[in-house]
C-alpha cells in the first residue's frame, strides 16, 4: 500500500477550471515566474534547488504566495491564500489541505509550463518531484509520479506535430506528452502501470484546460484492444537498465534493455500507414557486439527507422547516475556500496561495457524495402526538432523513388543557414578540407570535395543537377560523363542529411 498522500479529485473539472482561472489571474505562469524570481532563481528551481526562490518570495504579493504554496511546498496562511484562490473549493476538492493552525498547504506540486504556441499549461506531480527527481527521491514510495525533466522535454521537442486522428502516450507519468498530443490529435489514449500516474495525468490535462484523455491502467501496450491503431505513439518509458524494478517511474523491470526493445518492436503493429512512433531509450553496449546492429534488430517489419545515439556512459558512470537519482548516495554508506555492487554484477553477467541513450523514431511504410538509419550524434541540436524529423522521412521517400538518372534531372536548393568552412594551413593555395555546416535542426557538419562544394554552392533551383555537373566538368576540364557517374552518391548524402532539398 502506498504511503503517498491522497490526490485531488480528478473528476472535479469545475474545481480545476476555477483554480486555473485564479492561477492565470495572478500571473502564475512560466513568464510570470521568470519575471518574479529572476533567471538565476528560476533556473535553480529546475535543479530542485529552492533557496533562491524562497529568498525571492519573502514579499506579500499574490504570486509570491502561490509560488510558496505550489512550487516550494510551504504552508501559507488561509487568509492570504483566500485573497488569490477559491480556497474553500480547493480544500473541498483536495488541491489544498489544512496544515495546522490557520495555514493551508498544497497536496501536489503545480508547475507552470509554457506550451509550444505560448500556451499557459500546468504540470502536476507529487510533492518534491517536480523536475524528474534531480535531487534524489529518497524514501518516497515507488509509485511516486515525477514532473517534467530533461527527458520529458526532449521527447516533446522531437515529436512530429502534424494533425492526427489518434495518438497514444505509453507510460504517461505526469501527462506531459499527452498534453502536447491533445493539441493536434482528435483522440488521445494514455496508459500507465501506475494508477496514481493516470490520476495525475487527468489533473494535468484538466488544470491546463486540455481535453480529457482515454486513460488506461496497465503496462505498455497491454491495455489496448485488439486491432487498435494510432497515427502517433510516444513514450518516455522506464528505460533505466537496473537490477530489479525498485522504482516504477524509471526501472524497466525486464532483463537488460528488453523493455526498450519490447516498446520499439510492439509499436509496429499499432501504427497506421504513415504514422510515427517516437521513444527515448537506453541500450546495452555488449562485448563483441556492434551496438548499431543491436538496436537495428529492434525495428519491426514494415517500418522506416531513424535511431540516434546521443550519449554513452560506461557502466560505472551509469550506475552512479541512477543511484544518485534515487538518493541512495545520501543514505547508509554500506547499503549504497551494496547496491552499486549489484548494478556492476548485473552488467558483468550480461557482458555490458557501456549503456547508450538516444532517440528512436519509427514510421509505418508500405515501401518494399524500409530504410533504417542508425547513427551517433552527441553534438548540440536546436529544439524543437519535430519538423526536422518529419523532413528526414520525407527525404527518404524522395530518394527511394529516384535512381541516379532521375536524380540528375531534378533541381535542388541549398537549405537556409548552411555555411561553408575551408580548413587548411595558413597561406596554402587550396584548403585541405571543405566542410558544410548547418545552423538549424540537427546542426550537422559534413566534409565534401571540391565538386560537392561547388555543386552545393550554386544550387538555387534554377538548373538541374546534371546541367550543374556539366558546367563544373567544363570548368575543371573533367570528363562530364565520369562526373555524372561518380557524383550522385554525394548528392544523395547531402539530400539525406538535409543540406540540399528538392526544388519543387
Amino acid at each position: 500500500m502506498s504511503d503517498l498522500p491522497a490526490l485531488p479529485g480528478s473528476g472535479r473539472t469545475d474545481a480545476a477550471a476555477r483554480l486555473r482561472e485564479a492561477l492565470l489571474g495572478a500571473s502564475f505562469t512560466a513568464d510570470g515566474l521568470l519575471e518574479l524570481l529572476g533567471a538565476p532563481a528560476y533556473a535553480a528551481l529546475a535543479r530542485s534547488e529552492t533557496v533562491p526562490a524562497l529568498r525571492a518570495t519573502r514579499g506579500d504579493s499574490p504570486l509570491e504566495a502561490l509560488v510558496r504554496l505550489f512550487l516550494l511546498q510551504q504552508p501559507v496562511p488561509y487568509a492570504r491564500v483566500a485573497d488569490v484562490l477559491p480556497v474553500d473549493l480547493c480544500l473541498e476538492s483536495g488541491w489544498l489541505a489544512r496544515a495546522g493552525g490557520d495555514d493551508v498547504r498544497a497536496t501536489v506540486d503545480v508547475r507552470p509550463y509554457g506550451g509550444p504556441q505560448g500556451e499557459d499549461w500546468f504540470i502536476v506531480s507529487d510533492l518534491g518531484c517536480a523536475v524528474g527527481g534531480a535531487g534524489g527521491i529518497g524514501n518516497k514510495a515507488e509509485e511516486v509520479v515525477l514532473g517534467v525533466g530533461g527527458a520529458s522535454t526532449t521527447l516533446a521537442g522531437i515529436t512530429v506535430r502534424t494533425p492526427v486522428a489518434a495518438a497514444l502516450d505509453l507510460g504517461t507519468g505526469s501527462g506531459i506528452q499527452a498534453l502536447h498530443a491533445a493539441q493536434h490529435a482528435t483522440r488521445v489514449t494514455a496508459t500507465d502501470l501506475n494508477p496514481r500516474a493516470l490520476h495525475i495525468t487527468a489533473l494535468t490535462l484538466a488544470l491546463s484546460g486540455a481535453p480529457a484523455a482515454d486513460l488506461r491502467e496497465g503496462s505498455l501496450f497491454e491495455p489496448l484492444k485488439d486491432g487498435e491503431t494510432y497515427d502517433l505513439i510516444v513514450s518516455n518509458p522506464p528505460f533505466v537498465i537496473s537490477p530489479g524494478a525498485r522504482l516504477t517511474y524509471r526501472d524497466g523491470g525486464m532483463g537488460g534493455d528488453d523493455l526498450c526493445r519490447a516498446v520499439v518492436q510492439g509499436a509496429g503493429e499499432r501504427l497506421n500507414e504513415g504514422g510515427y512512433a517516437q521513444f527515448l531509450a537506453n541500450w546495452q553496449h555488449v562485448e563483441g557486439e556492434d551496438w548499431q546492429d543491436r538496436v537495428r534488430a529492434w525495428v519491426p517489419r514494415g517500418c522506416d527507422a531513424w535511431i540516434v545515439q546521443r550519449e554513452v556512459q560506461d557502466v560505472t558512470q551509469y550506475a552512479e547516475l541512477w543511484l544518485r537519482d534515487a538518493g541512495d548516495h545520501r543514505g547508509d554508506t554500506a547499503a549504497y556500496q551494496a547496491r552499486y555492487d549489484a548494478w556492476l554484477d548485473e552488467f558483468e553477467a550480461r557482458k555490458v561495457k557501456a549503456v547508450g541513450f538516444g532517440w528512436v523514431t519509427l514510421r509505418r511504410t508500405s515501401a518494399a524495402v524500409p530504410t533504417i538509419t542508425v547513427e551517433e550524434w552527441p553534438h548540440p541540436v536546436e529544439q524543437p526538432l519535430g519538423d526536422t524529423v518529419r523532413a528526414h522521412f520525407e527525404r527518404l521517400d524522395y530518394l527511394r523513388d529516384r535512381d541516379d538518372a532521375a536524380l540528375l534531372e531534378d533541381r535542388f536548393r541549398l537549405v537556409g543557414e548552411v555555411v561553408q568552412e575551408q580548413i587548411g594551413l595558413p597561406g596554402a593555395e587550396d584548403p585541405e578540407h571543405v566542410v558544410l555546416r548547418q545552423h538549424r535542426g540537427m546542426r550537422r557538419a559534413t566534409q565534401v570535395d571540391t565538386v560537392g562544394a561547388g555543386f552545393a554552392g550554386v544550387c538555387d533551383g534554377s538548373l538541374t543537377a546534371g546541367r550543374i555537373l556539366d558546367a563544373i566538368a567544363q570548368l575543371m576540364n573533367d570528363d562530364p560523363v565520369v562526373l555524372r557517374d561518380r557524383t550522385p552518391a554525394q548528392i544523395r548524402l547531402l539530400v539525406e542529411q538535409g543540406f540540399l532539398e528538392p526544388a519543387r
